[in-house]
């Protein structure tokens, strides 16, 4: 069976409403907001629209539906959403975010900008970033980069490779979105623990390896057959971490 046949029979649903994305994202466990090449995750563009986002026209009313979930449904505390996943935008149900959290380092549970600047993990400019959000709350992109003095152009290349940075370690989360301009509403950020404290407290009371291993049974109980390699180039575990969690959960 394929991956799009598997996705039918599991989710037999058009998703059509903000309700309908958070059932869809709670029994997935995760999703990317629209299908990536190489990336066997379901999309919520699938869900909607029931067809390759490929072999549309373009920005189509689906894409408009469901663009703006990513602000709303954090923001309401209803699912968790960042560029998390290689650099790439997923929504994570609230069951799965401690295990998502903890599999990281419990990075953001643990609100600990100091270790992980010492360490390396981050640099100089996400470590700014990360304190601007402590201090002010939640703040949309150009105030967030007006309070880290990232305004040039120059600026905003740093501050869009640290937001990524960041967002990797699932340290911020979009929480809701600002009319800043006259463009597109801009994107609020929050640190994540602050925005889902529970998830959070759960997360440092799960030892990495059962937070792989709950990420494992989730993602293979729609795709059975997945090798062990697949969940180490998607989670980026090592060989030995992403057999271990598949073996504990077959």
């Amino acid at each position: 069976m394929s991956f799009l046949d598997q996705f039918e029979a599991r989710w037999p649903r058009r998703v059509r409403t903000p309700a309908d994305a958070v059932r869809f994202i709670d029994a997935a466990g995760f999703c990317v907001l629209f299908p990536l090449k190489n990336i066997p995750l379901p999309s919520m563009y699938y869900a909607a629209a029931r067809r390759d986002i490929h072999l549309s026209s373009g920005w189509d009313k689906y894409c408009q539906m469901i663009w703006g979930w990513k602000d709303e449904l954090p923001h309401r505390r209803r699912a968790y959403y960042s560029k998390c996943l290689r650099g790439r935008g997923m929504f994570v149900s609230l069951k799965m975010l401690p295990h998502i959290l903890a599999a990281r380092d419990s990075a953001a549970a643990a609100g600990d900008h100091q270790r992980f600047y010492a360490e390396g993990r981050i640099s100089h400019d996400a470590r700014a970033i990360w304190q601007a959000l402590e201090e002010h709350g939640p703040l949309a992109t150009l105030e967030l980069r007006h309070a880290c003095k990232m305004e040039s152009k120059s600026g905003n290349i740093r501050f869009k490779r640290a937001m990524l940075e960041l967002q990797c370690h699932l340290v911020i989360v979009h929480f809701g979105a600002e009319q800043e301009t006259a463009a597109w509403p801009s994107s609020r950020f929050e640190l994540t623990r602050r925005a889902f404290p529970k998830q959070a407290a759960l997360a440092a009371r799960i030892s990495a390896a059962d937070a792989r291993a709950a990420i494992a049974c989730k993602y293979l109980e729609c795709h059975p057959s997945a090798p062990p390699a697949v969940l180490a180039r998607l989670f980026r575990w090592t060989k030995s971490e992403a057999l271990a969690a598949c073996s504990a959960k077959r």
